[in-house]
Protein backbone atom coordinates (compact mmCIF):
# COMPACT_ATOMS: atom_id res chain seq x y z
CA UNK A 1 0.00 0.00 0.00
CA UNK A 2 1.56 3.48 -1.09
CA UNK A 3 1.49 6.41 1.48
CA UNK A 4 0.95 9.84 0.89
CA UNK A 5 2.03 12.67 2.31
CA UNK A 6 -0.05 15.61 3.91
CA UNK A 7 1.48 17.78 1.02
CA UNK A 8 0.98 15.16 -1.82
CA UNK A 9 -2.41 14.90 -1.33
CA UNK A 10 -3.31 18.88 -0.82
CA UNK A 11 -1.61 18.73 -4.40
CA UNK A 12 -3.69 15.62 -5.60
CA UNK A 13 -7.17 17.17 -4.44
CA UNK A 14 -6.18 20.92 -5.00
CA UNK A 15 -6.90 21.69 -1.48
CA UNK A 16 -5.47 24.29 0.73
CA UNK A 17 -2.88 22.85 3.12
CA UNK A 18 -2.92 24.10 6.84
CA UNK A 19 -0.40 21.44 8.99
CA UNK A 20 2.48 19.46 8.67
CA UNK A 21 3.30 19.02 4.77
CA UNK A 22 5.65 16.09 5.43
CA UNK A 23 3.46 14.60 7.45
CA UNK A 24 2.62 10.80 5.94
CA UNK A 25 -1.12 9.27 5.67
CA UNK A 26 -2.09 5.81 5.01
CA UNK A 27 -5.35 5.16 5.66
CA UNK A 28 -8.93 6.94 5.59
CA UNK A 29 -10.58 6.50 8.94
CA UNK A 30 -13.82 8.23 10.79
CA UNK A 31 -13.57 11.26 13.03
CA UNK A 32 -14.48 8.56 16.06
CA UNK A 33 -12.32 5.74 14.92
CA UNK A 34 -8.82 7.51 13.71
CA UNK A 35 -5.45 7.10 14.60
CA UNK A 36 -2.08 8.22 14.33
CA UNK A 37 -1.19 8.35 10.37
CA UNK A 38 -4.92 8.34 9.51
CA UNK A 39 -6.85 11.20 7.80
CA UNK A 40 -10.45 11.93 8.33
CA UNK A 41 -12.99 13.76 7.39
CA UNK A 42 -16.11 16.42 7.91
CA UNK A 43 -18.69 16.16 5.60
CA UNK A 44 -21.95 16.39 7.69
CA UNK A 45 -21.96 19.40 10.75
CA UNK A 46 -23.45 16.86 13.08
CA UNK A 47 -20.08 15.04 13.59
CA UNK A 48 -18.16 18.43 13.67
CA UNK A 49 -18.76 18.13 18.13
CA UNK A 50 -15.82 15.07 16.65
CA UNK A 51 -13.26 17.35 15.61
CA UNK A 52 -12.21 17.94 19.69
CA UNK A 53 -11.54 14.61 20.25
CA UNK A 54 -10.54 12.45 17.07
CA UNK A 55 -6.91 10.98 17.31
CA UNK A 56 -6.24 11.70 13.14
CA UNK A 57 -3.40 12.93 11.68
CA UNK A 58 -4.97 15.53 9.86
CA UNK A 59 -8.90 15.99 9.03
CA UNK A 60 -10.21 17.18 5.26
CA UNK A 61 -12.82 19.95 5.78
CA UNK A 62 -14.81 23.11 4.28
CA UNK A 63 -13.96 26.75 5.17
CA UNK A 64 -16.62 26.65 7.43
CA UNK A 65 -15.22 24.21 9.83
CA UNK A 66 -11.69 24.87 9.72
CA UNK A 67 -11.84 27.10 12.37
CA UNK A 68 -13.32 24.33 14.56
CA UNK A 69 -10.33 22.19 14.21
CA UNK A 70 -6.61 23.31 15.44
CA UNK A 71 -4.60 20.55 13.91
CA UNK A 72 -3.16 19.54 10.51
CA UNK A 73 -6.07 20.11 7.63
CA UNK A 74 -6.94 19.95 4.22
CA UNK A 75 -9.38 22.97 3.27
CA UNK A 76 -11.83 21.98 0.40
CA UNK A 77 -14.70 23.19 -1.08
CA UNK A 78 -16.45 19.54 -0.77
CA UNK A 79 -14.93 17.32 1.54
CA UNK A 80 -17.20 14.25 0.83
CA UNK A 81 -15.94 14.82 -2.90
CA UNK A 82 -12.63 15.10 -2.01
CA UNK A 83 -12.47 11.99 0.50
CA UNK A 84 -13.99 9.89 -1.92
CA UNK A 85 -11.20 10.72 -4.71
CA UNK A 86 -8.70 10.52 -2.01
CA UNK A 87 -10.16 6.76 -0.92
CA UNK A 88 -9.29 5.91 -4.75
CA UNK A 89 -5.97 6.72 -4.37
CA UNK A 90 -5.80 4.62 -0.97
CA UNK A 91 -7.59 1.48 -2.47
CA UNK A 92 -6.51 -1.68 -1.12
CA UNK A 93 -9.80 -3.89 -2.99
CA UNK A 94 -7.87 -6.75 -4.52
CA UNK A 95 -8.57 -7.44 -8.25
CA UNK A 96 -11.34 -9.61 -9.24
CA UNK A 97 -8.46 -11.86 -11.21
CA UNK A 98 -5.33 -11.89 -11.52
CA UNK A 99 -3.26 -10.91 -14.63
CA UNK A 100 -3.71 -13.74 -16.82
CA UNK A 101 -5.88 -16.15 -17.82
CA UNK A 102 -6.75 -19.08 -15.45
CA UNK A 103 -6.43 -22.51 -16.32
CA UNK A 104 -9.55 -24.15 -15.64
CA UNK A 105 -11.27 -20.86 -17.74
CA UNK A 106 -13.09 -21.98 -20.67
CA UNK A 107 -12.51 -19.55 -23.60
CA UNK A 108 -14.60 -20.80 -26.84
CA UNK A 109 -11.68 -20.67 -29.86
CA UNK A 110 -14.10 -18.13 -31.31
CA UNK A 111 -13.82 -15.62 -28.91
CA UNK A 112 -11.65 -12.68 -28.74
CA UNK A 113 -9.60 -11.56 -25.99
CA UNK A 114 -7.09 -8.89 -25.13
CA UNK A 115 -3.50 -9.75 -23.81
CA UNK A 116 -4.31 -7.53 -20.85
CA UNK A 117 -7.52 -8.68 -19.67
CA UNK A 118 -8.00 -10.90 -16.21
CA UNK A 119 -9.87 -13.94 -16.36
CA UNK A 120 -10.54 -15.99 -13.17
CA UNK A 121 -11.05 -19.81 -12.40
CA UNK A 122 -13.90 -21.44 -14.23
CA UNK A 123 -14.89 -18.50 -16.17
CA UNK A 124 -16.98 -19.11 -19.52
CA UNK A 125 -15.87 -16.50 -22.44
CA UNK A 126 -18.70 -17.98 -25.34
CA UNK A 127 -18.07 -17.68 -29.12
CA UNK A 128 -17.90 -14.28 -30.73
CA UNK A 129 -17.36 -12.58 -27.15
CA UNK A 130 -15.03 -9.67 -27.17
CA UNK A 131 -12.98 -8.87 -23.75
CA UNK A 132 -11.37 -5.36 -24.38
CA UNK A 133 -8.15 -4.64 -22.51
CA UNK A 134 -7.39 -4.32 -18.86
CA UNK A 135 -10.87 -6.21 -18.31
CA UNK A 136 -11.11 -8.12 -14.62
CA UNK A 137 -13.37 -11.40 -14.91
CA UNK A 138 -14.04 -12.86 -11.76
CA UNK A 139 -14.25 -16.39 -10.53
CA UNK A 140 -17.07 -18.84 -12.08
CA UNK A 141 -18.34 -15.76 -14.64
CA UNK A 142 -20.23 -16.41 -17.77
CA UNK A 143 -20.03 -13.98 -20.97
CA UNK A 144 -22.71 -15.13 -23.65
CA UNK A 145 -22.27 -15.65 -27.39
CA UNK A 146 -21.35 -12.32 -29.07
CA UNK A 147 -21.04 -10.18 -26.27
CA UNK A 148 -18.56 -7.02 -26.28
CA UNK A 149 -16.70 -5.51 -22.85
CA UNK A 150 -15.25 -2.27 -23.39
CA UNK A 151 -11.64 -1.55 -21.81
CA UNK A 152 -11.07 -1.56 -18.26
CA UNK A 153 -14.05 -2.81 -17.13
CA UNK A 154 -14.32 -5.32 -13.55
CA UNK A 155 -16.83 -8.29 -13.18
CA UNK A 156 -16.83 -9.22 -9.48
CA UNK A 157 -17.74 -13.35 -9.23
CA UNK A 158 -20.39 -15.30 -10.53
CA UNK A 159 -21.92 -12.50 -12.80
CA UNK A 160 -23.47 -13.71 -15.64
CA UNK A 161 -23.87 -11.69 -18.82
CA UNK A 162 -26.02 -13.35 -21.54
CA UNK A 163 -25.78 -13.13 -25.62
CA UNK A 164 -24.85 -10.04 -27.90
CA UNK A 165 -25.09 -7.52 -24.68
CA UNK A 166 -22.74 -4.56 -25.26
CA UNK A 167 -20.90 -3.65 -22.05
CA UNK A 168 -18.92 -0.02 -22.36
CA UNK A 169 -15.41 0.95 -20.58
CA UNK A 170 -14.25 1.30 -16.70
CA UNK A 171 -17.51 -0.61 -15.99
CA UNK A 172 -18.16 -2.12 -12.53
CA UNK A 173 -20.12 -5.53 -12.08
CA UNK A 174 -20.76 -6.83 -8.17
CA UNK A 175 -21.44 -9.87 -7.80
CA UNK A 176 -24.35 -11.85 -9.01
CA UNK A 177 -25.54 -9.44 -10.71
CA UNK A 178 -27.22 -10.32 -14.43
CA UNK A 179 -27.27 -9.04 -17.52
CA UNK A 180 -29.30 -9.99 -20.06
CA UNK A 181 -32.06 -12.03 -18.74
CA UNK A 182 -35.15 -12.54 -20.41
CA UNK A 183 -37.67 -9.83 -19.89
CA UNK A 184 -41.51 -11.10 -18.45
CA UNK A 185 -43.15 -11.15 -21.84
CA UNK A 186 -45.96 -13.76 -22.16
CA UNK A 187 -49.48 -14.03 -24.03
CA UNK A 188 -51.87 -15.20 -22.04
CA UNK A 189 -54.34 -17.37 -24.52
CA UNK A 190 -57.09 -18.91 -23.09
CA UNK A 191 -55.14 -19.58 -19.74
CA UNK A 192 -51.88 -21.00 -21.24
CA UNK A 193 -49.30 -18.83 -20.92
CA UNK A 194 -47.24 -18.34 -24.34
CA UNK A 195 -43.40 -17.01 -23.75
CA UNK A 196 -42.32 -14.78 -25.73
CA UNK A 197 -38.91 -14.42 -26.90
CA UNK A 198 -36.61 -11.66 -25.86
CA UNK A 199 -34.82 -10.48 -28.58
CA UNK A 200 -33.09 -6.86 -27.87
CA UNK A 201 -30.05 -6.57 -26.16
CA UNK A 202 -28.80 -4.75 -23.26
CA UNK A 203 -26.35 -1.87 -24.33
CA UNK A 204 -24.20 -0.26 -21.36
CA UNK A 205 -22.79 2.87 -21.21
CA UNK A 206 -18.73 3.55 -19.74
CA UNK A 207 -18.61 4.20 -16.12
CA UNK A 208 -21.55 2.58 -15.18
CA UNK A 209 -21.90 0.48 -12.00
CA UNK A 210 -24.46 -2.03 -11.13
CA UNK A 211 -24.37 -3.83 -7.78
CA UNK A 212 -24.54 -7.29 -6.37
CA UNK A 213 -27.99 -9.58 -7.34
CA UNK A 214 -29.38 -6.48 -9.58
CA UNK A 215 -30.79 -7.96 -12.67
CA UNK A 216 -31.34 -6.43 -16.20
CA UNK A 217 -33.20 -7.56 -18.41
CA UNK A 218 -32.96 -7.95 -21.90
CA UNK A 219 -35.40 -6.37 -24.44
CA UNK A 220 -38.15 -7.70 -25.89
CA UNK A 221 -37.67 -6.16 -29.43
CA UNK A 222 -35.64 -3.19 -28.95
CA UNK A 223 -32.76 -2.64 -26.42
CA UNK A 224 -32.56 -2.37 -22.87
CA UNK A 225 -30.55 0.71 -22.47
CA UNK A 226 -28.18 1.98 -19.58
CA UNK A 227 -26.14 5.12 -19.85
CA UNK A 228 -22.85 6.17 -19.11
CA UNK A 229 -22.02 7.20 -15.66
CA UNK A 230 -25.09 5.73 -14.20
CA UNK A 231 -24.91 3.91 -10.70
CA UNK A 232 -27.45 0.84 -9.90
CA UNK A 233 -27.36 -0.45 -6.31
CA UNK A 234 -27.53 -4.04 -4.96
CA UNK A 235 -30.42 -6.18 -5.08
CA UNK A 236 -32.68 -4.17 -7.90
CA UNK A 237 -34.74 -5.19 -11.04
CA UNK A 238 -34.38 -3.00 -14.37
CA UNK A 239 -37.06 -5.04 -16.81
CA UNK A 240 -37.20 -4.80 -20.72
CA UNK A 241 -36.61 -2.03 -22.59
CA UNK A 242 -36.07 0.64 -19.65
CA UNK A 243 -33.25 3.21 -20.88
CA UNK A 244 -32.22 5.18 -17.83
CA UNK A 245 -30.53 8.23 -18.63
CA UNK A 246 -26.70 9.58 -18.05
CA UNK A 247 -26.12 10.36 -14.59
CA UNK A 248 -28.79 8.91 -13.13
CA UNK A 249 -28.63 6.38 -9.39
CA UNK A 250 -30.52 4.08 -8.22
CA UNK A 251 -30.69 2.68 -4.67
CA UNK A 252 -31.40 -0.66 -3.46
CA UNK A 253 -34.32 -2.72 -4.21
CA UNK A 254 -35.96 -0.71 -6.47
CA UNK A 255 -38.23 -1.84 -9.35
CA UNK A 256 -38.88 -0.49 -12.50
CA UNK A 257 -41.22 -1.78 -14.65
CA UNK A 258 -40.97 -2.80 -18.86
CA UNK A 259 -40.75 -0.07 -20.91
CA UNK A 260 -39.76 2.92 -18.77
CA UNK A 261 -37.49 5.80 -19.61
CA UNK A 262 -35.94 7.67 -16.98
CA UNK A 263 -34.29 10.82 -17.28
CA UNK A 264 -30.23 11.99 -16.90
CA UNK A 265 -29.73 12.80 -12.93
CA UNK A 266 -32.42 11.26 -11.29
CA UNK A 267 -31.76 10.30 -7.91
CA UNK A 268 -34.31 7.30 -6.98
CA UNK A 269 -34.16 6.09 -3.13
CA UNK A 270 -34.70 2.70 -2.01
CA UNK A 271 -37.57 0.19 -2.45
CA UNK A 272 -38.98 2.69 -5.21
CA UNK A 273 -41.58 0.48 -7.46
CA UNK A 274 -41.95 2.44 -11.04
CA UNK A 275 -44.95 1.19 -13.21
CA UNK A 276 -44.57 0.68 -16.63
CA UNK A 277 -44.37 2.89 -20.33
CA UNK A 278 -44.16 5.59 -18.58
CA UNK A 279 -41.55 8.44 -18.93
CA UNK A 280 -39.64 10.36 -15.71
CA UNK A 281 -38.02 13.44 -16.90
CA UNK A 282 -34.58 14.55 -16.04
CA UNK A 283 -33.85 15.84 -12.47
CA UNK A 284 -36.15 13.86 -10.55
CA UNK A 285 -35.58 12.67 -7.17
CA UNK A 286 -37.86 9.93 -5.52
CA UNK A 287 -37.59 9.51 -1.82
CA UNK A 288 -37.78 5.75 0.06
CA UNK A 289 -40.24 3.59 -0.70
CA UNK A 290 -42.16 5.71 -2.93
CA UNK A 291 -44.80 4.04 -6.12
CA UNK A 292 -44.53 5.80 -9.14
CA UNK A 293 -47.67 4.88 -11.19
CA UNK A 294 -47.67 7.70 -13.82
CA UNK A 295 -45.49 9.54 -16.02
CA UNK A 296 -43.58 12.99 -13.94
CA UNK A 297 -42.97 15.92 -16.60
CA UNK A 298 -41.12 18.31 -14.31
CA UNK A 299 -38.05 17.79 -12.12
CA UNK A 300 -38.27 18.43 -8.29
CA UNK A 301 -38.75 15.75 -4.91
CA UNK A 302 -41.27 13.25 -5.26
CA UNK A 303 -42.82 11.15 -2.10
CA UNK A 304 -45.69 8.59 -1.39
CA UNK A 305 -44.36 6.30 0.69
CA UNK A 306 -45.60 6.65 4.22
CA UNK A 307 -43.36 6.92 7.69
CA UNK A 308 -43.33 4.31 10.32
CA UNK A 309 -46.20 5.04 13.15
CA UNK A 310 -46.95 3.58 16.23
CA UNK A 311 -49.16 0.31 15.75
CA UNK A 312 -52.29 2.02 17.72
CA UNK A 313 -52.08 5.17 15.72
CA UNK A 314 -51.44 3.08 12.11
CA UNK A 315 -54.82 0.62 13.35
CA UNK A 316 -56.97 3.75 13.82
CA UNK A 317 -55.48 5.69 10.66
CA UNK A 318 -56.22 2.82 9.09
CA UNK A 319 -59.96 2.30 10.18
CA UNK A 320 -60.21 6.40 8.96
CA UNK A 321 -59.39 5.13 6.10
CA UNK A 322 -61.90 2.91 5.51
CA UNK A 323 -64.25 5.21 6.11
CA UNK A 324 -63.60 7.45 3.30
CA UNK A 325 -66.07 5.89 0.65
CA UNK A 326 -68.78 6.56 3.73
CA UNK A 327 -67.32 10.09 5.03
CA UNK A 328 -67.67 11.18 1.52
CA UNK A 329 -70.99 10.10 0.99
CA UNK A 330 -72.12 12.54 4.22
CA UNK A 331 -69.83 15.26 3.39
CA UNK A 332 -71.74 15.54 0.06
CA UNK A 333 -75.07 15.24 1.77
CA UNK A 334 -73.88 18.38 3.66
CA UNK A 335 -72.10 20.06 1.07
CA UNK A 336 -76.30 19.72 -0.45
CA UNK A 337 -77.68 20.70 2.37
CA UNK A 338 -75.73 23.91 2.87
CA UNK A 339 -76.49 24.86 -0.79
CA UNK A 340 -79.77 24.39 0.00
CA UNK A 341 -80.22 26.39 2.89
CA UNK A 342 -77.88 29.34 1.33
CA UNK A 343 -80.43 29.36 -1.67
CA UNK A 344 -83.14 29.54 0.70
CA UNK A 345 -82.01 32.63 2.87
Amino acid sequence: MHNYTLSQIAELLSAELDGDGALEISKIATLANARSGHIAFLANKKYRSQLAETQASAVILSAADAQYYQGNKLIVANPYVCYAKLAQLLDTTPRSASVGVHPSAVIHPQATVADTAAIAANAVISAGAVIGEHVQIGANCFVGENTKIGNGTKLWANVSIYHNIEVGCDCLFQSAAIIGSDGFGYANDKGQWIKIPQLGRVIIGDKVEIGAGTTVDRGAIDDTIIHSNVIIDNQCQIAHNVEIGSGTAIAGCTVIAGSTTIGKNCQIAGLVGINGHIDICDGVILTGMSMVTKAISEPGVYSSGLPHSSNKEWRRNIAHLRNLPEMKVRLKALETLTKSLNVDN
